[in-house]
């Protein structure tokens, strides 16, 4: 089982990061986060890094019906996606919560499964529109 979806764009960066957004939003989820790796290494480390952002994705709905159920279940929220350039463009990877939820058993919890589930589809749709975006790499 892969850790992700992935995707690539013929885009850089920044606007991959808005292709991305807008493609999440279209299945409900808004980005909550956004770290940008390479300019922290650049301020704390002083490194240079390729452009390498983590978006923190949340469906509100999705995320209170698990937090409602399991609050543990917090410690694999929001979804995570990463957008790192590539020559280029972008590859785009969408964290799979089947993945995620094998983490600590929480797989054998039957709600959360469910959720999951929904979420996976989502994600998966997300991860198809991109791949059929008109600047798929």
């Amino acid at each position: 089982m892969s850790l992700a979806f992935e995707a690539k764009l013929a885009q850089p960066h920044d606007r991959a990061i808005e292709t991305v957004t807008a493609a999440l939003k279209s299945e409900g989820f808004g980005v909550l986060t956004r770290i940008d790796a390479h300019t922290t290494f650049r301020e704390k480390l002083g490194v240079e890094f390729r452009p390498y952002s983590i978006l923190g994705a949340c469906n509100p709905p999705l995320a209170h019906r698990v937090l409602s159920h399991r609050a543990e279940a917090g410690l694999l929220l929001p979804c995570n996606v990463t957008v790192e350039a590539e020559g280029s463009g972008s590859l785009v990877r969408i964290g799979d919560p089947d993945v995620m939820l094998s983490v600590g058993g929480m797989d054998q919890d039957p709600t959360l499964r469910a959720v999951a589930a929904e979420v996976r589809e989502r994600l998966a749709r997300v991860a198809e529109a991109l791949r059929a975006h008109p600047e798929a790499a």
